[in-house]
């Protein structure tokens, strides 16, 4: 195999390995001459295809053809561009996605297009039973169920960082966060920052949590302290104004944590069901192969979940741009790939507020997405990116549509409203309660987070051989040794479990702890 087709109606397909220019492709129906070198990953078109035309991968439009294309000619941003966020122009010409429904509809719109099939050998949808039915864990006072015993040092606001570092540097055995907020927020925003705060704190992967604040900023640091405990969270406060400064707050502090890190050490882990675990998923520094192994591979380690009884959150709202259709309810009513017809009309008009933002300001969203090392590495439109990026939820339904680091309220498949950053993303989905992330990426991202183990699945064999320290499984061997995505997914689904069960991840070996926190409005 040198070129992959996905769909039997796609004009485009991937090139396996890199394809010089001259060299003749046979298939059983014709002969295909390359017309210029071709980088591994990246697109060539499989016939010729006209300007204006869509071009067409998963059997999906993933943008429009700027200039004619013959068949073996490089197809990429020099010669296809994106139906979607274009708000530099005053009308979007081609009608897709328009949140105001400026311009008009074309024959290609997505909306009256079907999920797609494939000749690839993905994974059947369906139902999948999970091997495994119980992981061990920490079960905390508020029930829920932790796969590590953290015990978190945390500041509610950036004054208080250097304290909260020094504890860090001076007793590696606590998980000392720091971050930019806690102060100049209003409304929205400060509201959130609080929740996720306080979410982390709480979190079950945290066994005891030592806020410290400095004593005049916006978030009421002692009230949080007093709602946390009062909520059977283990506790303790420190103010640096009260303590009389730095120092003495640090010598306060680090006497603290060393009597939390004694109390919680007696915790014990104990059989817990599969129902239990929740998973966030997320993508980052994808490339042409993530939403052709890695994602797909992480689909069916999220139906074996699912199919125990657990949760999984699907994040990166805007990376839902160009997909979101195989979300909506059908003309009819009926529902879609949502559980019922609100939850998909949820998830469309989130889709649809992130792109009108690029309307409002005026800008193309295609300077975000795809990302230089996304169309490096042969992701050409948002709609492509987002097309691949879904299949991490694998063929469950989607039973819940979620605020940011908000915890879900049912088992499943559920869609959490994050930005497509990653470091926000995560954070949000961690703060919704997940314990365990499953991180792909196809250019190498070595991001972690503080308080619960990311599993970071490469794309492809070759990434994962040249950053092997940061990465902990290698999708790519359904390309490069015919391993099957079915097979893959299942050794996904059991990396998850020896994360539950205490294995250390490469994120955690090298100590990546990203955290930030979503941005919704102005700061004063």
């Amino acid at each position: 195999m040198i070129i992959l087709q996905l769909h039997p109606d796609d004009n485009v397909a991937l090139a396996i390995r890199e394809l010089p220019a001259g060299h003749v492709i046979h298939t059983a129906d014709r002969s295909l001459s390359i017309l210029q070198t071709i980088p591994a990953g990246h697109k060539l078109a499989v016939r010729a295809i006209g300007r204006g035309e869509l071009a067409l991968k998963y059997g999906q439009p993933i943008g429009r053809a700027t200039s004619d294309i013959s068949a073996g000619e490089h197809a990429h941003v020099h010669n296809i561009e994106s139906l979607r966020g274009r708000g530099d122009l005053k009308t979007d010409p081609s009608g897709f996605g328009n949140p105001k429904g400026l311009g008009r509809r074309s024959s290609g719109d997505p909306s009256n297009l079907q999920p797609p099939t494939s000749n690839f050998p993905w994974p059947e949808p369906g139902r999948r039973q999970s091997p495994i039915r119980h992981w061990s864990g920490y079960r905390r006072k508020d029930g829920r169920v932790g796969v590590r015993n953290h015990v978190l040092v945390l500041s509610t606001v950036q004054c208080a960082n250097a304290v909260v570092d020094r504890i860090g540097r001076a007793l590696p055995q606590v998980i000392a966060l720091s971050h930019a907020w806690g102060c100049s927020q209003i409304g929205d925003d400060l509201a959130q920052t609080r929740r996720v705060l306080e979410e982390f704190a709480a979190h079950p992967n945290v066994a005891a949590a030592l806020l410290i604040g400095l004593g005049c900023e916006t978030m009421p640091t002692v009230e949080m302290g007093e709602q946390l405990a009062a909520a059977g969270v283990l506790t303790r406060r420190l103010t640096i104004q009260e303590l009389g400064g730095s120092r003495r707050t640090c010598e306060a502090g680090l006497s603290v944590a060393k009597e939390l890190l004694q109390e919680v050490s007696a915790a014990r882990r104990e059989p817990i069901p599969l129902s239990e675990l929740i998973v966030g998923l997320e993508c980052g520094g994808s490339d042409a192969w993530s939403g052709v192994t890695a994602n797909p591979a992480v689909g069916v380690a999220s139906d074996l979940i699912v199919a125990a009884g657990g949760t999984v959150i699907l994040s990166e709202t805007p990376e839902f741009i160009g997909a979101e259709h195989l979300f909506a309810p059908a003309p009819d009513g009926r529902a879609g790939r949502a559980i019922d017809p609100e939850v998909g009309r949820q998830i469309v008009a989130a889709v649809q507020r992130r792109e009108a933002d690029a309307y409002r300001m005026g800008v193309d969203l295609r300077g975000a997405q795809p990302t230089p090392g996304n169309i490096a590495g042969g992701l050409t439109t948002i709609e492509e990116k987002s097309l691949g990026a879904i299949e991490k939820g694998g063929a469950s339904p989607v039973m819940q549509f979620l605020p940011y680091a908000h915890r879900p309220t049912r088992r499943g498949l559920v869609v959490m409203d994050t930005p497509g950053n990653d470091a926000e993303s995560v954070t949000g989905m961690v703060a919704g309660g997940a314990q365990v992330v499953v991180f792909t990426t196809g250019r190498g991202s070595p991001l972690g987070c503080p308080i619960a183990p990311v599993i970071k699945v490469a794309s492809n064999s070759a990434m994962f051989r040249s950053m092997a320290g940061d990465l902990d499984l290698d999708a790519g061997a359904v390309i490069e040794q015919g391993e099957s995505l079915a097979d893959v997914g299942r050794r996904i689904f059991d990396q998850i479990i020896a994360a539950a069960n205490g294995q250390q991840t490469a994120a955690e070996t090298w100590g990546s702890n990203e955290f930030a926190i979503n941005v919704i409005g102005p700061r004063m």
